[in-house]
């Protein structure tokens, strides 16, 4: 590719306009827009007790979900977290591709709130290019301010409600932001200002990964919004058609070539020339052709999601069922449902307080008085629960091995805390074993019943 290629790729000169469209698979999108933007904006606010109901809460390392408190100890929940939308994505995009990029992408979504802010100030395309062309007057003037208003809100807002899983959001209200409360909400609205406002399919063209590696996850038993050429080709003007009655009875296939599935693609593609990286299957240019061929009295999906496979072979919707349900998606499905389970039962079954122990390398054994032999531990103690709770701290595996004084604790809601304790054995049980690490065990043990076990060693010295 020449430089002037490379330039007029940077520096397209026709910003794309989208164009309004109606139908089934709009309605979805505007669903899933609804529903995710509902959870987003919506959590920061619910409530659980007296605190909201998902906080991260970095300063004090805490991380509230509900009614579940987690640690940074629990950073195997995150691992399985992205473990698990890996493997959804590789799901996803084995079955039906770009799907999650049609549908629930945040880029898709805040780009749809953006356009949807555009059409009310500017009008549909038709109107918007016209506006685009026209010199500045009082009319564009406060038609391009209110949108440009209207998308710096959403940003804001967006920013704000971010910061608010952070953050109490209440507390954000009452204005006490600090500095990098202040600095997230306009890095995060700018990002979204200018990811969903100005760069919108630029985004997914170039800047995307996944629209690069996407191909690797795609074969022909794949659904993709796909173009039926045995149908549609060749192309005819409306004109060759004199009557709705006599659409097929032309030597021209079903497409009329009016180009509305071009001009209401988010990223600017013309369908009809075959699969390419850019489509994001948001089937919006399904929709609009159902729409020309409900008008022109001929058989909807010219159009549709179907498979490479299906669309040459013309299968029926049970073939191609069949052939979407291989292998490959039926181990990501198993995968994906070994791993939701392991996690859902892992948080039911975990304990209502955590136990991690460190040996003190200062001292890893000393003599006292009497001959007695001591080692020194120390151990962090975390409730997981936001009810205190009374703890009671033991160790066995060897025999003659007594805590040097008795341990009780009590943890406050959601406390951590690190508690020293000193382990003895007398000088007769000592002489009975080889110097060196001896397995033991401690445990920790809740006035509620609850216990936990955890292994460490007890060194007898030389």
């Amino acid at each position: 590719m020449d430089s002037e290629a490379v330039i007029r790729l940077y520096k397209s000169e026709d910003k794309i306009h989208p164009r309004s469209v109606r139908g089934r698979f709009t309605n979805l999108r505007w669903a899933l827009v609804a529903l995710t933007q509902l959870v987003f904006y919506g959590l920061p606010w619910l409530s659980w007790g007296d605190r909201p109901a998902v906080l991260f809460d970095l300063a004090a390392r805490r991380f509230y979900v509900f009614g579940f408190v987690l640690y940074p100890q629990d950073f195997v929940y995150l691992t399985a977290l992205l473990l698990m939308s890996a493997y959804a994505l590789f799901l996803f995009t084995a079955v039906a591709g770009r799907v999650w990029c049609g549908y629930a992408c945040p880029q898709t979504v805040y780009t749809e709130l953006f356009v949807l802010i555009e059409r009310w100030f500017e009008g549909d395309r038709n109107a918007r290019l016209k506006l685009d062309k026209a010199p500045w007057s009082l009319n564009k003037l406060w038609r391009k301010g209110g949108k440009q208003l209207g998308w710096i809100a959403l940003a804001l807002f967006t920013g704000f409600s971010f910061v608010g899983y952070f953050t109490p959001i209440r507390d954000l209200l009452g204005l006490s932001l600090g500095p990098w409360e202040a600095f997230w909400v306009l890095f995060y609205g700018f990002a979204t200002y200018g990811n969903a406002g100005f760069m919108r399919e630029q985004v997914c063209k170039y800047m995307c990964p996944y629209a690069r590696f996407q191909s690797a996850m795609f074969d022909h038993d794949t659904l993709i919004v796909g173009y039926d050429p045995a149908r549609g080709e060749p192309r005819g003007n409306n004109a060759l058609r004199k009557k709705k009655s006599e659409a097929r009875s032309q030597a021209v296939g079903d497409c009329i070539d009016c180009g509305l599935c071009v001009q209401v693609c988010p990223t600017g593609i013309d369908i009809r020339k075959g699969l390419q990286y850019e489509c994001i299957s948001c089937a919006a240019c399904i929709d609009v052709c159902d729409g020309v061929m409900d008008k022109m009295a001929t058989p909807r999906g010219l159009i549709r999601y179907d498979t490479e496979n299906g669309m040459a072979g013309q299968l029926t919707a049970a073939q191609r069922w069949r052939r979407i349900l291989r292998p490959r998606v039926l181990i990501y499905g198993g995968i994906l449902l070994g791993l939701s389970t392991a996690v859902l039962y892992s948080l039911v079954s975990r304990h209502d307080f955590r136990v991690d122990i460190v040996r003190d390398r200062a001292t890893l054994a000393r003599q006292v008085e009497d001959g007695w032999i001591e080692n020194l531990y120390r151990l962090q103690l975390m409730n997981a629960t936001e009810a205190p709770q009374q703890l009671s701290i033991d160790a066995d595996g060897l025999a003659g091995l007594q805590l040097s004084r008795a341990t009780s604790i009590t943890l406050g809601p959601a406390e951590a805390r690190w508690v020293t304790v000193a382990l003895r054995m007398p000088p007769q049980a000592a002489q009975q074993l080889k110097p060196g690490a001896q397995p033991i065990r401690w445990i920790v043990r809740s006035a509620a019943g609850d216990s936990v076990a955890e292994k460490s060693t007890f060194v007898v010295p030389r």
